[in-house]
């Protein structure tokens, strides 16, 4: 075990950060004075200023926007920016996404996330009548429509792949384009304003889309803007069979 500090975790307001590096089964264990509050991104922070410079991890925006920071903290998929370090917990253990490569440390190539992501046409295709332009007139969704009720649920995805992460069959690198793809596709699905609904249904329809999920609400349960992909993903199966929008 390296980079261990000579200190007692329960003295002087310290936390034990233990962090798992590049090389498979190695781990780092640093010691850092906290703050209050403090997240795990703050820790890790201090990590890099005060121990290791070399400690490699990503962030952006850190006001739970930006999706760049999600690691796994004590085995559970979450932005590190948003995640607080509580008063009673004197260490944390801090590992990359599951089901994604290791770049380093804590960093993971998450160009699989983006592939599946890619996979349902993830924008709104207009239909050949639309009226399209820089002056066209946008179509707008009632806000008290049943179809407005159905899309806003599942709006505001970040990208982070915490539940791509949580998933236990996407992060097992099988045949599954992922919560947060379907959660996009159901989207798109139910806007009456885009014209590939029969495409993406094929998409999810196939051995790799919705029939690959076994509905144990790993994804729901990690998702930091509290979106249910579970729930898409069993509205998306719905009208797959139904053929309706």
């Amino acid at each position: 075990m390296a980079d261990t500090a000579d200190a007692d975790t329960n003295a002087g307001g310290l936390v034990r950060v233990t962090v798992t590096r590049s090389v498979e089964g190695t781990r780092s264990e640093f010691l850092v004075a906290r703050i209050r509050p403090m997240t795990v991104l703050d820790a890790l922070l201090a990590v890099q200023r005060e121990h290791d410079p070399a400690l490699a991890f990503r962030f952006s925006c850190r006001v739970g926007m930006c999706g760049t920071c999600t690691v796994r903290v004590d085995g559970r998929s979450a932005l590190a920016c948003q995640t607080e370090i509580p008063a009673d917990t004197d260490r944390i253990r801090v590992d990359p996404l599951a089901g994604l490569p290791v770049v380093r440390d804590l960093i993971v190539d998450t160009g699989p996330f983006w592939q599946a992501w890619a996979s349902v046409r993830p924008y709104l295709v207009p239909g050949e009548d639309a009226d399209v332009g820089m002056d066209a007139e946008p179509a707008v969704i009632a806000p008290d429509s049943a179809e407005r009720r159905a899309i806003d649920p599942a709006l505001d995805c970040i990208g982070c792949a915490a539940c791509f992460s949580s998933c236990g069959i996407a992060s097992a690198h099988r045949d599954f384009v992922g919560p947060a793809a379907l959660n996009r596709a159901m989207v798109l699905v139910a806007d009456s304003r885009d014209s590939a609904t029969a495409e993406r249904l094929e998409v999810v329809g196939a051995e790799s889309g919705v029939d690959r999920c076994h509905y144990i609400y790993g994804c729901t349960a990690a998702c930091p803007k509290g979106l249910d992909p579970a729930r898409a993903i069993r509205r998306l199966r719905g009208r797959r069979f139904r053929g309706d929008r």
